[in-house]
């Protein structure tokens, strides 16, 4: 199980793979399905390990919570003092990787594919851009696409390429110990999560590894020249405090005999997930790498993904949680992906805290007003390397994140944001906004051809609008103007910056002459929101802003202290209010003239935790969470944005024309629950008692004041708006049922008429 659900179905198809695979080539994997049990020692570590229960059920996966006896009936060498309880997955279990290996490659080799061992790769033939050909010492191979699978050498050899790849080898290491007397031969692999360590059977034996938090990090100058694999000496100094941690819970390790202290170099990633997908910076060249140290679980679906993939031309399903273009800029400086992977790696067994920062390689991207906000209280948060408020600290408060699965300490400080936003009016840095801009004589045809909603409109005029693949799944969520005859300038999150400027420059039809540019470090970006938005705005600049003269969903050019701003009337917090885009040089200058006309009318700074909270009141969808490559318009609320009045081709208008027609199996739903529960995404929904589905976003609604979720209701049989309403609902939050209400209208200005004022 992991906390996101294809991933997780990734994994699951892994073992159903080495599980049947014996019967398909007469090699076994040595599959043993004897369960997995996950420790907690202190009571946070149980919300957690409860959290993950209700996880799992979300995904349709068993896990029991068992007693501290319960589990160690299972696992009979532990000492249990120090446990509150366990959690137990039945379908967990180990395989062998060399079984694997064989089983797998008879398989390949039964069904046509030629495997050559130690066969060097030298180089990749590339001619305007196009793959033509791989170099090996053995000789040429004509091909038009290639799949580095290369580990820890990924990195490097893509890089010859233009392709990057962020990972980076540590030291790992493990031990495998003499027979036990009375060993179980069915024991559950066992993770120990507060004491860092992990331990399955082997042999009569047990293998125990675990992460520390002070790795070390191999091959810092690079891998050395013929070096393949080859195990590192082991460093029992290094490995000795694991291992006092491991005589605490298995005392049977303070007398059995030592085999082997294996060390080896394995490749990790700045994030902890693994790497897939084809390379923005090269079209058919393919990467499946970073697996950091789940290769085996993750194997069989990651091969299964990549293949089809490379068939079809895209994944089986959503996979953006270890797609390649999550990652961007920082990522091509090694010491700044080795520093953030440093800290990856010795977090894979702490707490999983809600809304938890990495604290490494930072600040790296600040905007303008970054020294400023923060001598203003700003807590920063950190996406694709840029510094954003999260939030600002009062008098009295420090702005930093305390963390907690119940409400944490920055709860009332964005409560008083919220209802700034609500009542008065607030100013957000979104610099770190992705943007880019579209030019050329073809540039609408481009754009009306990947885009879901009709972006043929006026100069000056702005769309929202979605870009669709094939099958009608929503690959980007984004906002448009057309600033010129056959120019456009485009705007999305922060984190999608290079997988959307991937899919729009991969999507501009052949022949079309049209050409799209990041243009994010050249604009800062100042959003005004809230009810006195209009009051500030006129008190900084000649143009006209009132409701007719610059009405909602428009742009325009305004003069602001002597800064051209290109300001968007446009919100995503549900209030009137104004993206105001400007040449980064003139940020302070701007941001001073709004705060100063601001004082008046209780202006003061937001961050993206209020955005947060806003946007969930009013039923705006996120990316990433919400919506995605598997949910599409007509199924998450969105269909109103497809341009399916008009007789104009875009890419995904036969599936969304065949759903608007014949329905939808799953239907986006708002639910709100009373204001002490936490939510905070994959709490299982139950409708009439029961399981449909899971919350895709949770949080919480200060001016509605109750606890807010966002899920999709599924129905094999089709659902609707009335199969919705006419249900009782609940949500499992932690293993607990909790009432709960549903809701298919906004929770905030249904009638959209203050963000229209």
């Amino acid at each position: 199980m992991r906390s996101n659900a294809n991933i997780t179905q990734l994994l699951g198809y892994s073992v159903d793979l080495y599980n049947t695979i014996e019967a398909e080539t007469g090699l076994g994997t040595g599959w043993k399905m004897n369960g997995g049990l996950r420790l907690a020692c202190n009571q946070e570590r149980w919300t957690e390990v409860k959290r993950q229960a209700t996880t799992a059920r979300s995904f349709g996966l068993q896990m029991d919570l068992l007693s501290p006896k319960e589990a160690q009936d299972l696992w009979p060498l532990m000492n249990i003092d120090d446990l509150v309880g366990a959690a137990f997955m039945p379908t967990d279990g180990q395989a062998n990787p060399s079984d694997i290996t064989q089983a797998l490659a008879k398989g390949a080799r039964m069904a046509g594919a030629q495997i050559f061992e130690d066969c060097k790769v030298t180089d990749i033939k590339i001619e305007a851009g196009k793959i033509k050909a791989v170099i090996t010492d053995q000789g040429r191979i004509e091909c038009g696409q290639v799949v580095l699978c290369a580990g820890q050498w990924s990195r490097d050899f893509a890089a010859r390429f233009g392709v990057n790849v962020p990972l980076v080898s540590m030291e790992h290491q493990y031990m495998v110990t003499e027979a036990i007397a009375g060993m179980p031969k069915n024991l559950p692999t066992l993770r120990d999560p507060d004491r860092l360590t992990y331990y399955k059977e082997e042999v009569g034996g047990l293998v125990m590894g675990g992460y520390e938090a002070n790795p070390i990090p191999w091959a810092v100058g690079g891998i050395p020249k013929g070096f393949h694999y080859t195990l590192l000496d082991s460093n029992f100094d290094h490995f000795e405090p694991l291992m006092e941690l491991a005589l605490g819970r298995v005392p049977a390790l303070e007398t059995v005999g030592i085999k082997t202290l294996t060390n080896g170099p394995e490749s990790f990633t700045p994030d902890g997930n693994f790497i897939i997908g084809e390379a923005p910076e090269l079209r058919n060249f393919f990467v499946g790498a970073g697996f950091n140290a789940y290769g085996i679980a993750a194997g069989g679906g990651a091969g299964m993904a990549l293949a089809e993939w490379v068939a079809k031309g895209e994944p089986p399903f959503d996979l953006w949680a270890c797609d390649i273009r999550r990652f961007g800029r920082p990522h091509f400086d090694t010491d700044w992906v080795r520093t953030r992977t440093y800290e990856a790696y010795g977090k894979h067994y702490t707490m999983a805290w809600p809304f938890e920062e990495h604290s490494s390689g930072r600040p790296c991207r600040k905007s303008p007003l970054y020294e400023v906000l923060k001598g203003q209280g700003a807590c920063f948060g950190e996406k694709l390397g840029w510094e954003r408020p999260n939030w600002f600290a009062g008098e009295g408060e420090t702005p930093q994140d305390i963390y907690s699965f119940e409400r944490q300490n920055w709860f009332a400080a964005v409560g008083r944001e919220h209802k700034a936003a609500r009542e008065a009016a607030v100013i957000f840095d979104q610099t770190s906004f992705a943007k880019f801009a579209l030019k050329g004589p073809d540039a609408l045809a481009a754009l009306n051809w990947i885009c879901a909603n009709n972006v043929d409109k006026s100069v000056g005029v702005l769309t929202y609008t979605q870009m669709l693949n094939a099958n009608g799944g929503i690959e980007c969520d984004l906002t448009i103007a057309r600033v010129a005859r056959d120019e456009f300038y485009i705007v999305t999150g922060t984190g999608y910056a290079t997988h959307d400027f991937d899919w729009i420059s991969r999507n501009i039809p052949d022949g079309m002459n049209c050409q799209v540019f990041d243009i994010t470090s050249s604009n800062a970006v100042l959003s005004l929101m809230g009810p006195r938005a209009r009051h500030i705005l006129e008190k900084v600049t000649r143009a006209d802003v009132t409701n007719a003269g610059f009405p909602f969903g428009t742009t325009r050019t305004i003069g602001i202290a002597g800064c051209p701003v290109l300001a968007l009337r446009v919100t995503y917090v549900g209030e009137l209010g104004w993206e105001l885009h400007l040449p980064a040089e003139y940020a302070t200058t701007v941001y001073t003239a709004l705060m100063d006309a601001g004082v008046d009318h209780g202006l003061i700074n937001a961050g993206y935790r209020a955005i947060e909270s806003l946007r969930l009141e009013k039923g705006y969808r996120a990316w990433g969470s919400d919506i995605g490559p598997d949910h599409t318009p007509f199924e998450s609320g969105l269909g109103w944005a497809v341009k399916l009045r008009k007789n104009t081709p875009f890419i995904g208008r036969e599936a969304a024309q065949g759903q608007k027609d014949n329905g939808v199996k799953k239907m986006m739903a708002c639910f709100t629950c009373a204001p002490d529960v936490v939510l905070l995404g994959r709490e299982t929904i139950y409708r009439n008692g029961e399981r449909v589905g899971w919350l895709t976003s949770g949080g919480f609604g200060y001016t509605v004041n109750k606890s807010i979720g966002y899920g999709y209701v599924r129905n094999p049989d089709g659902v609707t708006r009335d199969y919705i309403m006419d249900a009782t609902y609940e949500l499992e939050v932690a293993t607990k049922r909790i009432p709960c209400t549903v809701h298919m209208t906004p929770l905030y200005d249904a009638k959209m008429q203050r963000i229209k004022s």
